[in-house]
């Protein structure tokens, strides 16, 4: 039963964090993106230390740091992929943060040359054909959007790659607080920096926002720590890549955005990398495996 309780509770996170590109959409309207960073952040790192007040008092001093390095990480991927939200679509932004999944296995390897299979390596060349067909114009340039929010999934993947490090050592909950303080503060420092200190109250602005700090940052974040100690983290990565596909579906309900033949075929085929690397199918693992014994 706590197994699906698990993964139940990462599929509602996905959804939550797929709806979350709406949000940041209609957010955009009213706030700059550095704005909407800040207070999600801070709504996050306030709800977070309420409820987990006295936590705090036990935490230690490696804590601070590598939450504050993972907190860094986790800014600069939410600004570049806000940011880049203002130049593309929805759905296109939530597909290129998706492939953050098989970006993580070449982190490995160049990092601590951990040996890559063959099922990641041809994960991420089929993404990188999905990103093609998805981003890539007739004329073979890249919207500035979809660059950016490829950076975002780089810094993602930075994020979960050291996040998975730091947890095999330190409090995974204060680990949260912390990287949301941190991210909390480089939020204000560059709202401050750009001088965008004038905040417009506006009911719907403010709803976007409310709920991008309180569901996809505050909620979403404690329901995915909690969820992932009953479910694998394989499994656990694969339900939390549908991410990308909630993103599409709300993007055309709510924003009416049009699902063409080109983007449906990009977004399949990475959503199709981002499995393959994380599964490895049974029925492509057979001659995997006698390999390996040879």
């Amino acid at each position: 039963m706590r197994k699906y309780i698990g993964e139940l509770g990462l599929a509602v996170v996905a959804i939550i964090w797929g709806s979350g590109f709406v949000a940041s959409a209609v957010s955009l309207e009213h706030f700059t993106p550095y704005q909407i960073l800040a207070i999600r952040f801070l709504i996050g790192i306030i709800l977070l230390s309420l409820v987990f007040f006295k936590k705090l008092k036990n935490i230690k001093k490696s804590t601070i740091i590598k939450g504050s390095i993972i907190g860094v990480f986790l800014y600069l991927a939410f600004a570049l992929q806000t940011v880049g939200l203002v130049y593309t679509t929805p759905s296109k932004n939530a597909f290129l943060t998706a492939v953050n999944v098989v970006i993580v296995p070449f982190i490995a390897f160049f990092i601590f040359k951990r040996k890559m299979d063959k099922f990641e390596l041809f994960g991420a060349m089929l993404a990188i054909v999905g990103i093609g067909i998805l981003s890539l114009k007739l004329s073979g340039g890249v919207n500035f959007g979809d660059f950016l929010t490829l950076l975002c999934a780089v810094a993602f993947a930075f994020h979960i790659f050291c996040t998975a490090q730091f947890v095999k050592t330190e409090d995974p909950v204060l680990l949260t607080v912390v990287q949301m303080a941190a991210a909390t503060v480089l939020g204000f420092m560059v709202v401050l920096f750009k001088g965008e200190t004038n905040f417009v109250a506006n009911v719907e602005g403010v709803s976007a926002v409310l709920y991008l700090g309180v569901f996809s940052t505050t909620i979403a974040f404690l329901l995915q720590t909690v969820a992932q100690k009953y479910t694998s983290e394989t499994k656990a990565a694969i339900i939390l890549s549908t991410e990308a596909f909630w993103g599409m579906v709300f993007s055309i309900i709510i924003l009416s955005e049009v699902l063409t033949a080109k983007m449906a075929i990009g977004a399949t085929l990475i959503l199709a990398a981002i499995i393959i690397s994380e599964t490895k199918p049974k029925f492509l693992g057979k001659r995997h495996r006698k390999e390996v014994r040879e």
